[in-house]
């Protein structure tokens, strides 16, 4: 694997590099040499926030750990992200599908799904146009943290999510 390690309000020192490459080789066994990880180490007031991407053929893998202290969160984040590989290939075998950016032996090998995704509720809701900032005030009536709209603007299915610092984030399909 290849590692791309940027510091955000941090100097990114032999130690936490080394750490990082530590900690996230281990997941070395489940891809090409050639793969790319990305990883943003960053610094907020007592926060110490790493994010990893790992760009795999047509998805992408990620992780965000918060702590107090940036090696804690790098542990964090390397259990999470092994957490959602097994994941991610459970279901590239049962859909047949290629391994693409992962290593043959991994796509092989069965690992055990620690916490199989269940979809234990649907709900069925009329989808009313409506404009970006009234699904805003919709969503904070409702007391959730995203909300599912057709935008009058567009005509197209957006959502709208509640971000930290109480603003708001808008999601828009792409053609």
């Amino acid at each position: 694997m290849k590692f791309v390690i940027v510091g955000r309000n941090i100097e990114v020192t032999p130690g936490l590099r080394s750490a990082v490459e530590d900690k996230l080789g281990k997941l070395d066994k489940y891809f090409n040499p050639e793969t790319e990880v990305h990883v943003t180490l960053s610094v907020e007031k007592e926060r110490q926030k790493i994010e990893v991407t790992i760009p795999v053929k047509g998805s992408i893998i990620r992780s965000e750990q918060v702590s107090n202290d940036m090696y804690v969160s790098i542990d964090l984040v390397e259990e999470i992200i092994e957490r959602q590989l097994k994941r991610y290939k459970n279901k590239i075998v049962d859909r047949k599908q290629s391994g693409g950016d992962f290593n043959p032996v991994y796509i092989e090998n069965d690992y055990m799904d620690d916490e199989e995704i269940k979809i234990v509720r649907t709900k069925k809701f009329d989808i009313k146009p409506m404009y970006p900032e009234d699904a805003c005030i919709q969503m904070e009536l409702l007391g959730h943290n995203f909300f599912v709209f057709c935008n009058a603007e567009t005509d197209q299915v957006n959502v709208v999510y509640k971000r930290k610092g109480d603003t708001y984030g808008l999601i828009e399909p792409e053609y």
